[in-house]
């Protein structure tokens, strides 16, 4: 809505980000810090999900100079509804098409599903959300649904400026923030402990016995 029904200039720019890091990162961090880019992880959330699965899959033809690790979406979308996808198209319909070669983790809300009302359809509509995007994942892929939490309950309690106040208004919402951040959080870092250091324990618990309402 605030970004344009075209995302191939913030595909491009993260794609320069990228192709910078290797040279320019190394510059900002203290001598002691060592960045390990053999372990690249790509991640979004709403659009930026789509912005990162888009890259992955180099929907623009990018020669990127890093191969990533790892890709996460938090809660990705890819337009306002099956046939009103957003440009690039992410999603082909086509289960397990992704050939990512790399693992991947998508976390999806269950009321961003949910219109506000009648004049604000749903943040993350059935058809071009969360379940769309995994079921195009090949293995390795790991998927959570907090059910009872929204499209921007993994954001901060308070958001400030217009944006921030929008946040609350345009998409269904849970009870509080909070524990859809701590969730969103905590399954990052099992999902990347597990396939960086071979520790699956924490996520086959959240797998098993987590519960977010």
């Amino acid at each position: 809505m605030f970004t344009g029904q075209d995302a191939t200039t913030e595909i491009k720019y993260v794609a320069e980000i990228t192709n910078w890091l290797e040279e320019g990162l190394p510059k900002f961090l203290p001598p002691q810090v060592n960045a390990d880019m053999t372990k690249l992880v790509l991640a979004g959330h709403n659009r930026g999900g789509k912005v990162a699965f888009a890259l992955a899959l180099n929907k623009l033809k990018t020669e990127l100079k890093l191969k990533f690790s790892a890709l996460i979406g938090i809660d990705p979308v890819d337009g306002m509804d099956k046939g009103k996808q957003t440009l690039p198209k992410v999603l082909t319909y086509v289960p397990r098409s992704f050939n990512l070669e790399m693992p991947v983790m998508v976390i999806g809300s269950g009321l961003g599903e949910v219109g506000k009302n009648l004049l604000f359809p749903a943040c993350a509509p059935k058809g071009v959300n969360h379940e769309d995007f995994y079921i195009e994942c090949c293995k390795p892929a790991c998927y959570f649904v907090a059910k009872d939490y929204g499209h921007h309950d993994m954001l901060d309690d308070k958001t400030e400026g217009f944006i921030g106040n929008v946040t609350y208004c345009l998409c269904e919402n849970g009870k509080c923030r909070e524990p859809m951040r701590r969730f969103v959080g905590g399954a990052v870092v099992a999902f990347l402990k597990g396939f960086f250091k071979g520790d699956f324990s924490i996520l086959m618990v959240i797998k098993d016995d987590y519960v977010t309402s």
